[in-house]
């Protein structure tokens, strides 16, 4: 895989996809054309467009995809592509949504970002006043973000999104409890408990019509494992979570 001569400090762009259909295809068009070094996970898709993606990164030596054969989870395919974005010494790692949303051109903000904030957690904040954003996606942020507050102290308006430079070294071999949507959650508590800095730059996402749009959100079963996700943390926030980040606190003042 490709990967810049300052490996030091080196970004990849880590896109985990299943069943993402031409969306995925039309943001591949546009990376290439920025030569920006992907990493592409295949969550076990069923959509038969794997060999349109393998044709259309052929002779790209900047895009690399890997995968498997059955489904398992965002949160598995994320922690497959830090695997690989840590065994080709990459320090940060850029995750996108394969689902069209995410702006190429706002892949800058993130670098920028990064390069005044080094192994800082960078959280790309969505504008939930957009006439496009679906109600249930705010009801859920909502949610999410104040059982974020609880577990960690810290407020943030978008804890959802799913664009995001993750610090590599920072992080570690960080092994997560889950495996799918509600990973995300569980990633960006735990950098904060690891005393990683939050920043935030504002992005802009685009919503496709409903009948183009890409989800594979099942609502009462990932609402029911986020809840029990919600649980765990508060119970480890309160063993480890906010005794570990006051002795960091106190460690500081010393």
């Amino acid at each position: 895989m490709y990967t810049p001569d300052n490996q030091a400090n080196s970004i990849c762009i880590l896109i985990p996809f299943y069943n993402a259909g031409s969306h995925l295809l039309k943001l591949l068009a546009e990376l290439k054309e920025c030569n920006y070094p992907v990493l592409l996970v295949n969550d076990g898709s069923t959509d038969n467009i794997l060999p349109q993606i393998e044709a259309a990164i052929a002779n790209c030596d900047n895009i690399q995809l890997i995968g498997y054969q059955r489904n398992r989870g965002k949160g598995y395919a994320l922690q497959c592509g830090f695997r690989a974005a840590h065994f080709a010494h990459f320090a940060y790692a850029l995750t996108m949504d394969a689902d069209g949303q995410h702006q190429v051109k706002d892949i800058p903000l993130f670098l920028s970002s990064i390069a005044q904030n080094a192994d800082t957690l960078i959280i790309g904040v969505r504008d939930f006043s957009h006439p496009n954003m679906p109600k249930k996606n705010k009801f859920a942020n909502r949610f999410s973000n104040f059982w974020v507050t609880v577990q960690t102290g810290i407020r943030l308006s978008d804890t959802q999104t799913g664009f995001r430079l993750y610090p590599l070294r920072k992080m570690g071999k960080m092994h997560l409890l889950s495996r799918r949507y509600e990973a995300e959650i569980e990633l960006l508590v735990r950098c904060v408990w690891k005393g990683i800095p939050i920043k935030t730059v504002s992005i802009e996402v685009l919503y496709p019509p409903q009948n183009e749009r890409v989800s594979h959100f099942r609502p009462s079963i990932d609402f029911l494992r986020i809840s029990l996700l919600n649980t765990i943390l508060c119970i480890v926030a309160i063993i480890y979570g906010y005794p570990a980040m006051l002795l960091r606190k106190m460690a500081k003042k010393k």
